[in-house]
């Protein structure tokens, strides 16, 4: 017989949740095999984050809060320096190690202030509202689908930039920015742990096998994968 209990007509599938043994132990499903939570006859499903196994979020949301913490303050560093700089063309960064990792030589470029100032205060506020919403969720808040998807929405803009912003200065700047690296690392594992959380609570649709991809851990292989290429892109260019 199917393990997923039938949903009513008009409302939303609740998040897949590993099963529970008489214990009260989680417990690993089968392939493709869930088990869904209560019918609910509100308007809007919640991310009840209480209700959820809170053992394999704990660690999501940690890595989180480190990352956005770290992001965080290389914007803030990073818009001083750029902002201070943009008054003297000449001056240099406190991160200007050599003539190709440099933040001023990338700062002085059009890509560093798209929108006519720098780009760091575009990750001021992504990782503001990041850091916000992932405290919440370590207070034990529970946040509705649609707003846990907006933030999701939210949040790719920032990895697409700052993915776009590694392509400028690696193809065309010919230069790094010591500082845009760390919140390109930073900004990549956020995103994996926020998507990770909307996948496994059933914010973020999702098929069965990626649900179960997702709830194995394997997704991390693919983000650290990421990582590795970039890094070893920049060695062999760079360093080798």
């Amino acid at each position: 017989p199917s393990s997923e209990r039938a949903q009513p007509i008009g409302t939303l599938p609740m998040p897949r949740v590993a099963p529970r043994s008489s214990l009260g132990t989680p417990t690993t499903p089968a392939r493709g095999q869930h088990v869904t939570t209560q019918e609910t006859t509100a308007p809007e499903a919640q991310v009840d984050v209480e209700a959820l196994n809170r053992r394999w979020m704990l660690p999501t949301l940690i890595e989180m809060l480190v990352c956005g913490l770290i992001g965080l303050t290389a914007s803030f560093v990073l818009s001083i320096e750029a902002w201070e700089g943009a008054k003297n063309a000449g001056e240099t960064f406190s991160c200007d190690l050599n003539a190709t990792f440099s933040c001023s030589t990338v700062a002085h470029s059009w890509q560093a202030t798209l929108l006519g100032f720098p780009n760091a205060f575009f990750g001021i506020l992504f990782e503001a509202v990041v850091l916000t919403v992932t405290v919440a969720l370590l207070l034990g808040a529970r946040m509705p689908r649609s707003f846990m998807l907006l933030i999701n929405v939210f949040y790719t803009v920032a990895i697409l930039f700052a993915l776009w912003l590694f392509t400028q200065s690696f193809f065309v700047i010919h230069a790094l920015c010591p500082w845009c690296l760390t919140i390109t690392v930073t900004t990549t594992l956020v995103f994996a742990g926020l998507t990770r959380i909307n996948i496994r609570t059933g914010a973020l649709p999702s098929s069965d096998g990626l649900w179960d991809f997702v709830s194995r851990g394997r997704d991390w292989w693919v983000w650290g994968g990421l990582l590795v290429l970039l890094a070893l892109a920049v060695t062999f260019k760079y360093l080798v």
